[in-house]
């Protein structure tokens, strides 16, 4: 029998979706990914080819907070993406979910980003 691994199927999720969105200078790809234990979030202007801003929930401001991979952590960590993000100078972003599903986690992140300013 011939199947698919779980990996192979996310790597084609995030092909197909890559495909689609592209960040620039004005409008940067807003990346968000949870692993089992941290979630991590950077802007990115892939014309360029550099990251803008980067948090997650393993540095030290966040750390204190003792934040996780749950839906709690998600909200604080859009919030705080969002004012870091406005604080460099960013105001519009295209989201790339890298292949997990639009509810829960990532749904979460995404209001609490949109709640701190950031249009997308």
């Amino acid at each position: 029998m011939n199947t698919i691994s779980k990996a192979r199927l996310l790597q084609n999720r995030r092909w197909r979706i890559r495909k689609k969105v592209a960040g620039t200078a004005a409008r940067p790809r807003l990346a968000v990914r949870f692993s089992s234990k941290h979630a991590y979030a950077q802007a990115i202007n892939d014309d360029a080819g550099a990251t803008l801003v980067f948090l997650s929930s393993l540095d030290p401001e966040m750390r204190k907070q003792k934040l996780k991979a749950n839906i709690a952590s998600a909200k604080t960590l859009g919030a705080a993406f969002a004012a870091k993000a406005r604080a460099a100078g960013i105001e519009s972003v295209v989201f790339d979910r890298a292949g997990a599903p639009y509810h829960g986690k990532v749904k979460q992140f995404a209001d609490a980003a949109r709640e701190g300013g950031l249009k997308f």
